[in-house]
């Protein structure tokens, strides 16, 4: 068998050798392998070549690569494929397989590179070092074209062998150079007695090794200082602690700080942090702990327990005499309130007064005052705090702080004195005199939400109520802190009362004038307020009767007032009569009504602050003047103000229905219910009034009243309408009836009025000394007038009546 394969060698050797007389072309090659593939003769992958005119196996194109790392050492994938011929991607491929397959080969950056190059490398690297004493790392990288990770790593293996050096933060040191540094960082490490930062002491050092190897230019790292460093502290040749790394505080100077420690605290039985940092210290608790356990660390003071028994004594003392005392007065300076707060717990006789009862306080951290002296000095403020609550009360409702930016000052209504008008309908029915009332009066007021009492049964009670929930709560807090004293007036008192605090000051915050007022004015709050409750509580019932007669006369008034209001509408197209008209009735009843409100108002507000009011006569309609009624309002409170001051404005104005809307708002806000005037009723008053009117003009003696009140009744019989009218608008009220009378009935009311205003015209022309002509022509005119009253009468009373409309 061998010897037939060694003659088919020889075979084909000859005819390769052979000159073929038919050369085949490029393609019939190409043409020629392919079908040669087909057939799977050829069962192995072939790669063409970059010039395409060559076929090269895998293993082949393997063999060329390692031949070629193995003649170079390093050589990269790139130069392969032109060396080879072959494209770079097949190239990278077979590189791959090479290096995977061979353990002493590594693929980086693209470069083959072998474990022999290395080792030529650190020969070199050797050689270089016996000249300059160390290398760094990374010159080495930047020469080599790799990366320092890449250099250090195949250097570590080769220290001590091929490389004599020693590596140290990326620098090669050779054993000479390294105990030549070591020398010096021992003796520059010795020569330190105080806590340094061993990244100071590198820097000089640094510095002359610099100087020493000026022809490497290369700098030391302060990490191979401290890698020495290190190793000299392990090995006990340096004695002394090492904290963080670069902290070293040498042996000598902890003797040193423990002596001092010690010296400090026998002799002051305390020892400050501040001094412990200046020795150096900084974990001074920790310190004084382990050295002194039978210590107590404070905020700022670490002291022996002869200080507790020190203060003790003296706050015992203090505590039973009813008295106080500053604890930083008897201790050291170098104490803080806080420290003293501390010490003050750790006493057993100011743990025993804050547990008994609460014999003693602890205020502004370092004060002990014991409770009988806080109780003498709040019961003399007290006392003065109840004038206090008095006085601000009083001139809280004179002078009130929503008050607006136009300074008025507040009248107080005067409900004894002045006239008064008469009691029931007769006062308002009994209008027909001329008036003169001032046209033109500015009255305003500011309102107080009125707060109604529990228990009220009444209709207006139960709408006061829910009017005011909402805004109760904020508006009574507001008001009770009016009758409060401030912060200032009771550190003020306590002054007074100790003099010794006055150099606290009373704006520091931290004083023991402002812990002692935070603690004495809740106590003030809680004790004026029982004061206040027990005063609202004797006057709730007083309260209940003045909104229940409040709500009855506003009922009659008010719905009267409605009865006269539909009698304007008869004078709209007359603008100077009704002018008059609603002017008249804003001075006489609606005038009324108001000050009736207004006046029970500010009695209910008076009652609602704990003011002492006295009883006035309910049965007398109350008349006020402009300025009266201008000082009501103004001390009212809220929303109800508002609404008064505009109540006060409208009765000052020229139209009765801008009064009814501002008199139905400010009655609603106080939680009164207003009647509305309906058909019913309206003909019940109707038939009430002219009932009343009837009697009058049967019984008038005046000629003059009787003109205004027949004028009246003629218009309840023609127009269905309650009429009140002023002297001077009883000629156009006249005129209105033309139409409703006949031509007899109206000459007769003509002439009587005629004859009326010539008489008022004479009696007002008399001045002075009266002549006797003026006075016969006033008594004959006033003669004529007499005897016409019959037949006025009979107008309204006889058998004359008025056409119906």
């Amino acid at each position: 068998m061998d010897e037939e394969l060694l003659e088919l060698q020889r075979q084909f050797e000859f005819a390769q050798q052979v000159k073929s007389s038919v050369r085949l072309s490029d393609r019939n090659v190409v043409e020629l392998v392919q079908k040669l593939q087909e057939l799977r003769v050829i069962d192995f992958d072939l790669l063409h070549t970059v010039t395409g005119k060559e076929y090269i196996t895998q293993e082949q194109l393997k063999n060329e690569i390692a031949t070629e790392i193995c003649k170079l050492g390093r050589v990269s994938v790139i130069d392969l494929a032109d060396t080879i011929g072959v494209d770079l991607y097949h190239v990278e491929k077979q590189a791959q397989d090479v290096v995977l397959n061979d353990p002493g080969l590594m693929l980086v950056q693209g470069e083959i590179i072998s474990q022999s190059y290395w080792d030529s490398i650190a020969e070199e690297i050797n050689e270089r070092l016996q000249e300059c004493s160390q290398i760094s790392v990374a010159e080495l990288a930047g020469q080599l074209q790799v990366g320092s990770e890449l250099v250090q790593s195949v250097l570590e293996p080769r220290l001590g062998t091929l490389v004599k050096a020693r590596l140290e933060g990326g620098q090669l040191y050779t054993p000479a150079y390294v105990a030549r540094v070591t020398a010096m960082v021992r003796g520059a490490s010795r020569g330190i007695f105080v806590p340094s930062n061993l990244s100071a002491l590198w820097v000089p050092l640094q510095q002359l090794v610099q100087d020493m190897n000026v022809s490497s230019g290369v700098a030391v790292e302060n990490a191979f200082f401290q890698s020495i460093f290190n190793r000299l502290l392990k090995e006990e040749e340096m004695l002394g602690s090492l904290r963080a790394g670069t902290h070293w505080t040498p042996s000598v100077f902890a003797v040193a700080q423990k002596e001092c420690v010690d010296s400090f605290f026998s002799q002051n039985s305390y020892i400050p942090y501040e001094t412990m940092q200046k020795l150096g210290i900084s974990q001074a608790v920790q310190f004084l702990q382990s050295r002194y356990p039978d210590g107590k660390p404070l905020s700022a003071v670490f002291i022996h327990s002869s200080m507790i028994e020190m203060l003790d004594s003296t706050t015992e003392d203090a505590i039973e005499q009813n008295s106080w005392i500053d604890s930083l007065s008897v201790l050291p300076a170098s104490f803080t309130s806080q420290d003293a707060n501390k010490i003050l717990l750790l006493c057993p006789s100011v743990q025993s007064a804050l547990k008994v009862a609460e014999k003693a306080l602890i205020l502004a951290e370092s004060y002990v005052i014991s409770s009988g002296f806080i109780k003498g000095v709040y019961d003399q403020i007290e006392k003065e705090a109840e004038a206090f609550s008095i006085q601000a009360s009083t001139a809280s409702l004179i002078d009130h702080p929503s008050k607006s930016s136009e300074s008025q000052e507040s009248i107080p209504a005067n409900t004894d004195k002045g006239s008064k008008k008469k009691k029931g309908k007769s006062a308002s029915m009994k209008t027909a005199t001329v008036e003169t009332v001032p046209d033109d009066e500015e009255e305003a007021r500011p309102k107080s939400k009125r707060n109604q009492k529990k228990g009220r049964d009444s209709s207006s009670s139960q709408k006061l109520d829910a009017k005011a929930g909402g805004k109760k709560e904020s508006v009574k807090a507001q008001e009770g802190n009016n009758f409060i004293p401030p912060d200032g007036w009771v550190m003020k008192k306590i002054v007074d009362s100790v003099p010794e605090f006055e150099d606290e000051g009373m704006e520091n915050p931290d004083s023991i004038l402002k812990h002692l007022a935070d603690l004495m004015r809740p106590m003030l709050i809680n004790s004026l307020k029982e004061r206040r409750k027990k005063i609202f509580t004797e006057n709730a019932d007083r309260m209940k009767r003045l909104m229940d007669d409040l709500q009855k006369k506003l009922d009659e008034s008010f719905l009267n007032m409605q009865l006269y209001e539909k009698a304007l509408e008869l004078f709209e197209d007359d603008q100077s009569t009704s002018a008059v008209l609603h002017r008249h009735l804003l001075r006489t009843t609606a005038a009324t009504i108001a000050d009736t409100l207004l006046h029970d108002l500010d009695i209910l507000n008076k009652l609602k602050n704990g003011i002492e009011v006295g009883d006035s006569k309910a049965q007398d309609p109350v008349l006020l003047e402009s300025s009266e009624r201008m000082a009501l309002a103004k001390n009212l409170n809220g929303s109800l103000s508002r609404k008064a001051l505009a109540l006060v404005e409208a009765l000052e104005g020229k139209r009765v229905d801008a009064f009814m809307t501002t008199f139905r708002d400010l009655a609603e806000e106080s939680g009164l219910v207003l009647k509305k005037l309906d058909k019913k009723l309206e003909r019940t008053l109707l038939h009430a009034y002219r009932k009343d009117l009837i009697s009058q003009v049967s019984t008038e003696s005046d000629p003059v009243a009787l003109l205004a009140k027949v004028v009246s009744l003629l218009y309840i019989k023609a127009h269905n309408k309650a009429l009140q009218a002023p002297g001077r608008a009883i000629a156009a009220a006249i005129s209105h009836l033309k139409d409703k009378l006949d031509e007899s009935a109206y000459k007769t009311l003509t002439d009587y009025q005629t004859a009326t205003v010539t008489l008022l015209a004479l009696m007002s022309a008399s001045t002075g000394e009266e002549h006797d002509c003026s006075a016969d022509r006033i008594l004959s005119k006033r003669e004529l007038l007499e005897s016409q009253m019959p037949v006025l009468r009979s107008l309204v009373l006889g058998d004359s009546q008025p056409q119906q409309s």
